[in-house]
């Protein structure tokens, strides 16, 4: 693993936006190239007028949420196919379905998801997740990928007992560590086929969730020029696209996490996403 800013650095390569995810989306191209530049520099031959290493084995380091501090999280409702037929109350929305988890809820891989206290239904859900790197506002479908940076797996961990309880949907996924992210930004050129990507979520080693994104009712440059028809995007926003059939509440009999279970969640092409279960 490199670190961006001491690389540049010691490569006099002007790395001011390298130090975090969202530093580099707010610095556009310009960050992006130069982290690119970065990218293609022969480690072993830089050398650093302090004793700070340049890079890491990912075994020596404890990876956190690829944004720190994330904007606006907007996660997509019912945009499977699958999870709609598993459903039996759910109905097609008419435009694509938005709520909202906060950034307070956002926790890296390896952090604990706390069973909040009274809550009896916790639930997983498997998300594909897209990061926003340049601001849109009413862009076309056909314009809006170039304002995405990439791609993040984001666990919407919900409290079912909580959420269908006088549709409090809002309290019900944002617990604070409902909404692990990571574990990293894949950028857009790395995935640019999203037509068949698999997900899969386990619990405690086994596999509840395997869908694919060609189940999207709504493939994400209709989601996203869908949102920033009502709101502008900004670098740092978060937006996801539902989750595929398996989810713990529709299952029967139902799966729920407790303490002590551990959940991982897998993305093709980007990674893995565990953490544990704990009690509050």
């Amino acid at each position: 693993m490199v670190d961006l800013a001491a690389a540049a650095a010691a490569a006099n390569i002007d790395g001011a936006q390298l130090g975090n995810l969202m530093a580099l989306l707010q610095g556009g191209e310009e960050a992006l190239a130069a982290a690119r530049r970065v990218e293609e520099l022969d480690m072993e031959k830089l050398k650093t007028d302090t004793d700070q290493p340049l890079t890491y084995a990912f075994d020596t380091v404890r990876l956190r949420q690829p944004l720190l501090q994330p904007g606006k999280i907007l996660c997509s409702g019912i945009n499977y196919k699958g999870h709609l037929e598993e459903n039996p109350g759910a109905i097609l929305p008419r435009l694509p379905f938005f709520f909202s988890k906060l950034p307070s809820a956002v926790v890296g891989p390896g952090d604990p998801i706390v069973a909040p206290a009274g809550v009896k239904q916790l639930d997983y859900e498997v998300e594909f997740a897209a990061i926003i790197g340049k601001t849109a506002h009413h862009v076309s479908e056909d314009a809006i990928m170039d304002h995405v940076a990439g791609y993040t797996i984001l666990h919407d961990v919900s409290a079912r007992d909580i959420q269908f309880e006088d549709s409090q949907i809002t309290l019900g996924k944002n617990y604070d560590s409902f909404a692990p992210m990571g574990p990293c930004m894949v950028t857009r050129d790395e995935l640019p086929d999203l037509s068949d990507v698999r997900l899969r979520a386990y619990v405690n080693e086994k596999l509840l969730q395997d869908g694919s994104t060609s189940d999207w009712f709504y493939p994400l440059p209709q989601l996203l020029s869908f949102l920033c028809s009502v709101m502008t995007l900004e670098p740092g926003d978060v937006v996801s696209t539902g989750t595929p059939a398996g989810v713990g509440y529709f299952r029967d009999p139902q799966i729920y996490l407790h303490p002590g279970d551990t959940v991982r969640l897998e993305i093709e092409g980007i990674g893995q996403l565990e953490n544990p279960v704990v009690a509050q």
